[in-house]
């Protein structure tokens, strides 16, 4: 009986040193214990980054096109290749990259690897395609291992993202269209939600999810200095995106916080801009403030800690 409450201890111990216990939800979030996911015994799971794309240009956009966007596609500047390279929300099959026949290279950001650096595997992908000019899909079937991550191999430009109102980018140089595909992407079609991405701030995109419209806005701050800049806001009553706008919570992607809000039937992305931008105002005079929070923004920081939902 002593052995194992000795174990049952050591499982329920505080982590020190930024570790997780094994007991906790892994950080991944999957939804299991540490010690059943990316902490199981012998390395059955591969290291878990928390922040794969931090250092990328438009860390915050990327992670909205991998997680929140159906179609946009992104011109990547490779460095040490003239091929074009087009970076993708999603490709047909869910194909993590496919050289099309003029030697272009798609490479597709909605696939999950499950090797624990979407950055890392993206990167290993990339050169795979890079070494070959034959048509086809190409795909990983094992651990990458170490090597550069998608951030190491693309010049530092900003992004130019262009959102799509459906998938028809997948056959945009097939001059042959056959009716299997076109059948194809009408369906995957059917399945995008319209989606418009904010021209006077980063990475907030509107969406229109049928019975609602949301704004979800991908921000890069520290978690914890942006919970309590919110909470400032909420506490003041300046959380507000547009006339009959809730802000219902966040979601957290690959180390960054995404705040949503509910907006009402027919908002629209366009009457979002001026306010979005002086939001965006309100929310850095906030995350300025470094006083003590106030026992009403304490409570509205502990209100906001509990509306976040894990995207892995």
């Amino acid at each position: 009986m002593a052995k194992k409450s000795r174990t049952k201890a050591r499982d329920h111990a505080a982590p020190v040193d930024g570790e997780v216990g094994p007991r906790q939800p892994c950080p991944c979030g999957s939804g299991k214990r540490y010690k059943a996911c990316h902490g199981a015994a012998g390395g059955a799971a591969p290291a878990f980054v928390s922040r794969p794309f931090e250092g990328m240009p438009g860390e915050c956009d990327v992670i909205a096109l991998r997680e929140l966007v159906p179609a946009a596609t992104v011109p990547l500047d490779v460095k040490g290749t003239d091929r074009e390279v087009r970076l993708c929300t999603l490709l047909p099959m869910a194909a993590p990259a496919m050289v099309r026949d003029s030697g272009a290279i798609w490479l597709g950001l909605q696939v999950a690897h499950q090797y624990g650096d979407p950055a890392r595997d993206l990167g290993a992908v990339l050169e795979k395609a890079l070494a070959t000019e034959e048509p086809g899909i190409i795909g990983l079937t094992e651990a990458p291992g170490e090597g550069p991550r998608l951030q190491d191999l693309i010049n530092d430009t900003e992004l130019d993202i262009t959102v799509h109102d459906g998938f028809g980018y997948w056959i945009d140089d097939v001059e042959d269209q056959d009716a299997s595909t076109q059948a194809a992407l009408e369906q995957a079609n059917g399945a995008a939600n319209p989606t418009t991405r904010l021209a006077g701030v980063e990475a907030a995109y509107w969406t229109n999810v049928g019975p609602k419209e949301h704004l979800r806005w991908v921000m890069p701050h520290p978690e914890d200095e942006l919970l309590n800049a919110l909470a400032r806001l909420h506490a003041a009553g300046k959380d507000s995106i547009a006339e009959g706008s809730r802000f219902v919570g966040m979601f957290r992607a690959h180390g960054l916080l995404a705040p949503v809000w509910d907006l009402p039937v027919g908002t629209g992305a366009e009457v979002l801009e001026e306010p979005a931008q002086r939001f965006a105002a309100e929310l850095e005079k906030a995350l300025a403030d470094t006083s003590d929070l106030t026992p009403e923004q304490r409570s509205a920081r502990a209100g906001l800690a509990n509306r976040q939902v894990t995207i892995r």
